[in-house]
């Protein structure tokens, strides 16, 4: 039988509720920048790469253009320390406000409080684009990955089950 995966979905609508986290703990330097310009590419690599140990695999099958498509109807952040990637996030703004489709750590990077660091940035750049954001998680992220959006301050607001444990 398939496992029982959890999805929950949280927003924030008001950026006073950004909770910062503490300084990350990395030695070199930390630097967080846009791509520019959009470029498939650098999504795939990401989503490949962040995403195999947490079973993201609905996109694998896109094509060349399919990712660079997806790349200019999206911001992507990336995350560098001392030039090495580490981390990413991407934003889109549909109508129903600012969402966090993808967040994440490459394994060597996790541990270090990149994570809080990395999603405060990319809540105050969702602030910087629209009034509400939102993103959603389920069991199969990272263990710490629901906590270190509700510590941030995003809130809950729907969960869905799917499968049969």
């Amino acid at each position: 039988m398939p496992e029982t995966v959890v999805r929950t979905f949280l927003e924030l609508t008001d950026p006073s509720g950004i909770r910062p986290a503490a300084p990350p703990r990395v030695d070199g330097e930390l630097r967080i920048d846009r791509v520019e310009p959009p470029d498939g590419a650098t999504s795939r690599w990401f989503y490949e790469n962040v995403g195999r140990p947490h079973q993201w695999t609905d996109h694998l099958g896109r094509t060349d253009a399919e990712w660079q498509n997806w790349a200019e109807s999206v911001e992507t952040w990336v995350a560098t320390v001392d030039g090495r990637r580490a981390g990413y996030y991407e934003l889109r703004h549909p109508r129903e406000g600012v969402q966090l489709t993808y967040f994440g750590l490459l394994p060597d990077a996790q541990g270090q409080g990149l994570g809080g660091h990395l999603l405060t940035q990319a809540l105050r750049r969702a602030f910087e684009l629209g009034a509400r954001v939102w993103v959603h998680t389920c069991t199969l992220d990272g263990p710490h990955a629901l906590a270190n959006y509700e510590a941030r301050g995003l809130r809950p607001f729907r969960r869905e089950v799917e499968g049969n444990g």
